[in-house]
């Protein structure tokens, strides 16, 4: 007994087959961990880059688009719409499958009246109007299908643009 105990111990045969036993489930969390990471990345530049688009169609729409330093509904509509689907009218895909609804996007106008202006903001009687484009999305984890959720992770986009119009 004690010499079938000596030569098992001596045994080298399925160490290669243990060692990996012991290593696989930390490999396997690293791998999950790059590439869940990989994807929040990913998922806030394309938030970002929602923002960034957004506010430069705003900034571009006509300046009858912005009375009395706010933004018209249908404008504000078109907005949210490109941030979201990349379209004023909102019929292409969401960006991301998480981005549900035009109001995880908000916008916002401020009037700059601290100089005074010309060209195209000569006859507007508020000042210089900048819009911001924020976007606030829930993150929605890569392996969400397989049973993992993320935490509570959203992911935030803003970007501002000067309105010239037109």
């Amino acid at each position: 007994m004690m010499r079938t105990l000596i030569r098992l111990a001596r045994d080298r045969s399925a160490a290669a087959a243990v060692e990996m036993a012991m290593v696989l489930p930390l490999l396997l969390v690293i791998a999950y961990s790059s590439f869940e990471m990989g994807n929040y990345f990913l998922t806030q530049h394309v938030v970002q880059k929602a923002a960034r688009d957004a506010a430069r169609y705003a900034a571009r729409l006509p300046m009858t688009n912005y009375p009395s330093c706010a933004a018209t509904s249908t404008a504000e509509q078109q907005i949210r719409r490109v941030a979201r689907t990349g379209l004023p009218d909102g019929t292409a895909a969401n960006r991301i499958y998480t981005w549900t609804a035009d109001n995880m996007t908000t916008v916002t106008l401020a009037c700059d009246t601290s100089g005074t202006y010309s060209g195209v903001f000569k006859d507007f009687p508020n000042g210089a109007p900048v819009v911001t484009v924020t976007s606030t999305v829930p993150y929605g984890s890569l392996w969400g299908n397989l049973g993992f959720k993320a935490m509570n992770l959203s992911v935030y986009g803003r970007s501002q643009a000067a309105v010239f119009g037109a």
